[in-house]
């Protein structure tokens, strides 16, 4: 697999990438970018203090200044990024992924994120003609991010009421056990140890198994819900009061209307949204704006259309007033927020959701490893046009989803892995049932 995705740069360490081409990278960016002032941090992973030193070498080499700011957040990285006025930034993380794994991920000035078609391919380009002489310049160190972010967020977020509720955290030893016990001081805090092997689970809460230890605590200590971030803690992902995990995109409209009031704001949401999430964002009066999947696409449509946030599938949430970025713990402290006031309302996280997640019986995202995806799209499409009901619409800006009188269905290449992705949605689940089976007999050909 290649480093340069379409989002980022990612891969397994000393496989597909290694620390000269880190360094490469560093001394090509400037070149891509422009500017003079960058912003670099990292996150706990093993490799993560190696690749982040090659990659100032290579920033220093290029001419540029450069700011470290050590051990953080991804979303401490864009927001420093952006209050910073920095020409551009590199977060040393490989997000969710394995621990053998990592990476880096790109923004230019304002934080707007860069991508393989925004920049990268330039960069992957420069890298295989570039030498690097090392530069015995200084880098600074800036020592006081954590308490400058905390307090932030703490402005921007309402806190009369959480203390109400019961709440239990999951750090997946990940970035964001540095914040946890100070954005959630009553909460039962559990893998807030930083360490890069995650040992206590993968750092992926779209994994089921990594879902487990959260869920029994919330049942063992009867709490009001459960909140897991990923490695790097750009994403969050909730559990109710029974431990049910709470499909990510059904908060969307949770999320919308805390930071809005419905009077035809733009909300985004990528092409795997539920339509029950879709419809409950329209009966609260906004304008809902599908995107394709991923950082890279959604922040700079979130810009263009001025949408207020939104959210994806993968836990992902955007916020205007957050600089136009993605934040996990910026949305858990909105989606807890939602909670306590339903909470004081007599409605407990499940009745809050039940209205969105019971509307549709969803496969959620199933995915399928298969050579020849191009041939599977093209039989699940020659399927759905003599075997499913009549076609609504169709979008085709991510994959392909079609619309039906009573669902849909998205069947997308993953950007990220080897993989051809799924959803279907349907009224009914026997129907989805019946659906399932005649979309996978077309992808895998029976």
């Amino acid at each position: 697999m290649s480093f340069f995705k379409a989002y980022d740069m990612r891969g397994t360490f000393a496989v597909d990438f290694d620390l000269e081409l880190v360094k490469k990278v560093g001394f090509a960016l400037p070149k891509v970018l422009g500017g003079k002032r960058y912003l670099v941090g990292r996150d706990c992973r093993t490799t993560s203090e190696a690749v982040h030193n090659e990659l100032i070498t290579g920033l220093l080499a290029a001419g540029v200044e450069v700011t470290d700011i050590g051990l953080v957040t991804t979303p401490m990285v864009y927001f420093f990024t952006a209050e910073g006025k920095f020409d551009g930034s590199i977060m040393v993380t490989a997000s969710h992924n394995p621990p053998s794994d990592n990476g880096l991920k790109v923004s230019k000035a304002t934080a707007l994120p860069v991508g393989y078609d925004t920049g990268l391919e330039e960069v992957e380009a420069l890298t295989k003609s570039d030498e690097v002489i090392a530069s015995d310049r200084m880098r600074p160190y800036e020592t006081n991010v954590l308490g400058k972010y905390v307090e932030w967020m703490k402005s921007k977020v309402s806190f009369s009421g959480l203390s109400t509720l019961k709440i239990g955290v999951d750090c997946s030893n990940g970035m964001a056990s540095i914040l946890a016990h100070e954005l959630f001081p009553n909460a039962i805090i559990i893998n807030d140890t930083l360490d890069g092997t995650f040992p206590s689970h993968s750092p992926n809460p779209l994994k089921a198994e990594a879902r487990e230890q959260i869920a029994e605590l919330v049942k063992t200590e009867k709490l009001d819900c459960g909140v897991i971030f990923d490695g790097d803690a750009d994403r969050c992902m909730f559990v109710d009061e029974n431990g049910e995990f709470v499909q990510p995109d059904y908060l969307i409209p949770i999320i919308a209307r805390e930071i809005g009031q419905g009077q035809g704001e733009r909300v985004i949401h990528d092409v795997r949204t539920s339509r029950g999430a879709i419809d409950a964002l329209k009966e609260m009066g906004f304008e809902p704006h599908m995107v394709p999947v991923g950082h890279a696409f959604a922040k700079p449509i979130l810009r263009k259309i001025d949408a207020i946030g939104g959210g994806e599938l993968a836990g992902h949430y955007y916020f205007r007033d957050f600089y136009g970025c993605d934040s996990g713990v910026f949305a858990a402290l909105k989606i807890l927020k939602a909670i306590a006031e339903a909470k004081a309302a007599g409605k407990s996280f499940s009745g809050l959701m039940a209205p969105i997640s019971k509307k549709y019986a969803s496969t959620g995202e199933l995915n399928y490893r298969i050579e020849d995806k191009d041939a599977a799209i093209k039989r699940v499409l020659k399927m759905a046009e003599k075997s499913l009901p009549r076609e609504i619409s169709r979008s085709e800006m991510d994959g392909i989803r079609i619309e039906y009188e009573n669902g849909w269905v998205n069947i997308r290449k993953s950007n990220t892995e080897p993989y051809l992705r799924l959803i279907a949605e349907t009224t009914e689940k026997q129907e989805l049932e019946r659906w399932v089976k005649l979309l996978e007999g077309a992808i895998y050909d029976y």
